[in-house]
């Protein structure tokens, strides 16, 4: 009888196990689908796309996000960072050329995250 009973318990703590990993990978998947709100003030340009200054919405995937005003939207790469500390607000941080602003990266506001454009260019401004 022992070993029966020990034999349930292993099969008991192996279906926790799955229903917590079930769990985590339907956390992964809501959060990989979030829609934040974000307002540019300048014309932007994020991978060569312009953007009016205006209010958006993010939709992140796995490795892009879906900047959409309207029916106008723009699908481009992005790495998405867990930086371990909370933001305040969301920011968005410029690389500025020639008067053209283009997104670098968006830190979420009351999140975790931060979102990185790989624009092949360099941060601090320029000529």
């Amino acid at each position: 009888m022992g070993i029966n009973t020990n034999n349930k318990w292993c099969y008991n703590l192996l279906m926790v196990k799955q229903i917590l990993s079930s769990f985590a990978f339907v956390a992964l998947s809501v959060a990989s689908a979030a829609t934040i709100k974000l307002s540019l003030v300048e014309p932007s340009v994020v991978k060569g796309q312009e953007l009016k200054a205006g209010d958006y919405q993010l939709n992140l995937k796995e490795n892009s996000v879906v900047i959409q005003q309207g029916k106008k939207q723009v699908e481009v790469p992005v790495k998405i960072e867990d930086m371990h500390q909370r933001y305040s607000r969301t920011r968005v941080l410029y690389n500025e050329n020639k008067g053209k602003f283009t997104i670098q990266e968006i830190e979420l506001g009351g999140t975790t995250t931060k979102l990185t454009f790989d624009n092949g260019v360099q941060m601090g401004g320029g000529e």
